[in-house]
């Protein structure tokens, strides 16, 4: 069976999931380091700084119920049998896609522009007028291609459609307050 280790060439990707690497990306400071970071806080001890700036009320005076530490060689070992029990089905999702290409201008303007995929309403003016004018756009599209006299497209959220609908309920209503 090939794997991420055992493969011929490496990616950065798979590089990391060497167990050579694991010192390089784990250890912490050096002893010399602690020394000289305690010491410019004023303390002689990590035991003392920890003392000193943990509230005793939350700490844990009794050790952790851990199980024994492992190698990352074993524990890479352990999720590679973890995956191997996993049953691979045929996914459905995205049926009915084909491949194609998006002109650049879209893929700019549209998918990688977060404001058409956020919900954040700016509250700078200029901003708002900017967006205002897209949503005027986008509902005057959205009219044309239904036919329809009217079209909403500034309701971002559950709570502004419920009192826009109690707005219009309330002015279209016979009952007057």
């Amino acid at each position: 069976m090939t794997t991420a280790l055992s493969a011929g060439p490496t990616t950065p990707a798979t590089d990391v999931l060497h167990p050579g690497h694991f010192a390089y990306r784990h250890v912490g400071p050096r002893r010399e380091d602690v020394t000289e970071m305690l010491e410019q806080l004023g303390y002689e001890s990590l035991d003392g700084f920890i003392d000193a700036v943990v509230p005793d009320e939350i700490r844990l005076r009794r050790p952790l119920a851990l199980p024994p530490g492992r190698s990352e060689r074993e524990v890479l070992q352990a999720l590679r049998g973890l995956a191997g029990m996993n049953t691979v089905f045929r996914s459905y999702i995205g049926m009915g896609y084909a491949g194609c290409f998006t002109p650049q201008v879209v893929q700019r303007n549209v998918l990688e522009n977060p404001g058409w995929y956020t919900a954040y309403t700016p509250y700078q003016a200029e901003i708002s007028q900017g967006r205002l004018e897209a949503l005027l756009n986008f509902q005057t599209v959205v009219s044309d291609l239904t036919g329809l006299e009217v079209a909403n497209a500034s309701l971002l959220d559950e709570a502004t459609a419920a009192a826009e609908a109690m707005s219009l309920t309330l002015a279209v209503s016979s009952v007057k307050r």
